[in-house]
């Protein structure tokens, strides 16, 4: 890529556990990318509207609490409301049969507790490439 990526990290409803995001925070700016972390207790509206303003290339949820199955359509919701294609990725205490589930509603990937720094970089990198490259990206 031309630029640095950039990556919009939240925590969304109220989840409070934000040690993970933190250390993902500094792997990824580590790494090379822009990060934005939004801070806890974020709506899903705000998540977007933040995704909006800062033409992100991928948003990332941390959902610790077990909130994701609910919060994610909203998430979902409030992209569409704004006409925001953005790829988004989840991580944190996901259960391996929700994963289906929030794939088909519009997740990228899932990342576990256990996922290696490496492979978020990684996939992050990949798939802002593939944005950049269809055109999906406009920014």
């Amino acid at each position: 890529m031309s630029r640095k990526i950039k990556v919009l990290l939240g925590k969304v409803g109220l989840d409070g556990h934000d040690r993970g995001i933190l250390v993902i925070t500094m792997a990824l700016r580590d790494a090379g990318m822009e990060v934005i972390y939004t801070g806890l207790h974020q709506t899903p509206a705000q998540i977007a509207h933040i995704a909006l303003q800062e033409y992100v290339d991928v948003i990332g949820i941390s959902s610790l609490a077990d909130a994701h199955m609910t919060l994610m359509p909203a998430v979902f919701a409030e992209l569409k409301k704004l006409d925001l294609d953005t790829p988004v990725i989840l991580g944190g205490f996901i259960q391996p049969e929700d994963i289906a589930d929030l794939k088909a509603m519009g997740v990228k990937e899932v990342f576990g507790l256990n996922a290696k720094f490496n492979d978020i970089v990684e996939y992050i990198k990949s798939l802002a490439y593939r944005e950049q490259i269809s055109g999906a990206s406009t920014y």
